[in-house]
């Protein structure tokens, strides 16, 4: 069945609620092992409908936010998704509650109950009504970025249709398109403001009549971080202070060297070689049949599911009008289908997509044998181990994309994707700083975010911009807004995936696709330590942990002659 013919209905709160408590108290009353797995089951299945229906709503709302009817929708979830949670609590209650629980226990994957505890720490009916203001304000941030209509070049640009200008090899116009798209968040700066000020107090009163010191305890019980706190995080963070920065300054040095520019501005950032950034070699059907045949040759299990995501309509790419900002992946449980949702621009960030979120989906593809709906993704950060060693696993096929331009490509993928990491990092710890300073003032926020900048990423020249020297790059961030402490975990994956692309490119080891099948296979069964372990890769929070890898990816960047490709 294609993607267009899945048929979404908003389910009725009452009607499903009934059905819920009515297999609750099924388990609750449950005599045996087998009543108590037969009550799970039908549970799994209630909870997989209702998320496949809120998927749908989400995805053709992002599709369009001018559509009338998924706004609507989008506002129904809006509200009555913390009423569905609520009934969810009462079964996670139930299950911890059960005396089978040892036996649920060692029936389950481990993450299954912990999940749950998670929840219930995460969550009280008194807070509905907090919760429905915390979707709506996400809500309201999403739909002013995707609501821009920027005139430029005789055009008028979505955000997200920027792109192109921002890597031209015309300087006159870098600058142009750069003040173009910053004049719609300069324009909107009160109205941002106002929205992440809102955010803010409710989850900072959200974490506090649950108890939490402050919104950052709650965050992690909300990431699900079962392996690892605030503590580690500061290791890990200490060590991209000591080994990547001076790296990704020293490749900035590289950078504006390749482009002629003694002073390299923000608004060069995007401009990697002098003569222009790779640029996929054809339009949109050209990168997706080529896709296809990278995937099919990749293996086995991956022709299987390209074959399935493109042949059912699966994936939606081109920017278009209305269409919200970004890409992602997600999956429809009713349907065991993932979907990709991206906006092509004709960079190399489009290809950067068929990989990533490639990664993602081919990992949920490989997980739908797990019942339970809690667990088919892992937590976020285990996530992005998969959909970040995707990008370098794909590397042998990148002739089909680039031609002649591949080893510029794999030089400016690979040196991007260090580059990140300090950012990543940055985008954490100010959220760290936000939410342990509620009190702060936007101006306040704003200030601490441009310190916090020039330790991570001290090479940035804003002298050019007042807007941005001022601490306002992190509104484009729409996690901030949306996906509170989702970022880090993109960094932290990123260094598991440069220890795929160490194992399995640099040393050409076998084994290292085999180890990654293995942890696609096991989905949300893992945690994100035992995923690492499972994988056969060293923990990002262990001291020294990313010296020996960095210093891989150094020395391959070292002996790259960039200034010649």
């Amino acid at each position: 069945m294609k993607f267009q013919e899945y048929i979404y209905k908003r389910p009725d709160f009452q009607t499903f609620k009934k059905d819920f408590i009515k297999h609750v108290t099924q388990l609750q009353n449950a005599e045996s092992l087998d009543e108590v797995k037969e009550a799970i089951d039908d549970i799994s299945a209630l909870i997989s409908s209702l998320d496949s229906m809120a998927t749908l709503a989400s995805i053709r709302y992002s599709i369009d936010t001018k559509d009338d009817f998924y706004e609507k929708e989008d506002n129904y979830w809006n509200e009555y998704g913390p009423l569905y949670q609520e009934l969810n609590t009462q079964y996670y209650k139930a299950i911890l509650a059960s005396p089978y629980l040892d036996e649920i226990r060692q029936s389950y994957p481990r993450t299954f109950v912990q999940n749950m505890q998670y929840e219930l720490d995460s969550f009280d009916k008194s807070l509905i009504e907090l919760l429905q203001k915390e979707n709506q304000l996400s809500s309201d941030y999403q739909k002013l970025i995707a609501a821009a209509e920027i005139a430029f070049d005789g055009k008028t640009l979505t955000l997200s249709q920027f792109g192109p200008y921002l890597q031209s090899t015309d300087r006159d116009v870098r600058k142009k398109a750069s003040q173009a798209q910053l004049s719609y968040f300069e324009k909107n700066e009160e109205k941002i403001d106002e929205i992440f000020d809102e955010l803010v107090q409710v989850r900072d009163q959200i974490a506090k009549k649950l108890g939490y010191n402050d919104f950052v305890e709650l965050g992690y019980v909300r990431m699900k971080r079962y392996d690892y706190d605030r503590e580690m995080v500061e290791v890990y963070r200490r060590q991209v202070l000591d080994y990547v920065v001076p790296i990704t300054k020293k490749l900035a040095d590289r950078q504006a060297e390749r482009i002629g520019i003694r002073d390299l501005k923000h608004y060069d950032e995007a401009l990697q070689f002098s003569n222009g950034n790779p640029t996929p070699k054809g339009d949109p059907d050209y990168i997706i049949s080529n896709g296809r045949k990278m995937y099919h040759e990749l293996s086995k299990e991956t022709e299987a599911f390209i074959d399935f995501m493109f042949d059912n309509d699966l994936v939606d790419l081109l920017s278009k009008e209305g269409k919200a900002s970004g890409g992602y992946c997600t999956y429809v449980p009713d349907h065991k289908a993932p979907f990709i949702f991206a906006n092509f621009n004709g960079t190399s960030a489009d290809i950067d997509v068929l990989t990533h979120e490639a990664g993602h989906a081919f990992q949920v593809f490989q997980s739908r044998w797990i019942k339970q709906p809690e667990i088919v993704f892992p937590t976020f950060e285990t996530c992005e181990i998969h959909s970040m060693s995707m990008e370098f696993f794909t590397y042998p096929w990148m002739e089909l994309f680039f031609k002649e331009q591949t080893e510029k490509y794999k030089f400016d993928h690979l040196s991007g994707t260090l580059c990140f990491l300090p950012y990543g990092v940055l985008v954490d710890h100010f959220q760290h700083e936000v939410y342990e300073n509620p009190q702060w003032t936007p101006e306040e926020r704003k200030a601490t975010w441009r310190k916090l900048e020039k330790m991570y990423i001290p090479q940035r020249d804003y002298s050019e911009s007042d807007f941005l020297n001022k601490g306002t790059y992190w509104y484009r961030q729409g996690h901030i807004f949306a996906s509170p402490f989702y970022y880090i975990d993109y960094t932290l994956a990123q260094v598991c995936a440069l220890q795929f692309f160490k194992r399995a490119i640099v040393d050409e080891d076998e084994k290292a696709w085999t180890d990654y099948m293995r942890i696609c296979e096991a989905g949300g069964t893992k945690s994100f330590l035992e995923t690492v372990e499972a994988a056969n890769l060293k923990s990002p929070f262990e001291t020294g942990s990313l010296k020996s890898v960095i210093k891989t990816i150094d020395e391959v960047l070292e002996a790259v002659d960039d200034k010649n490709i």
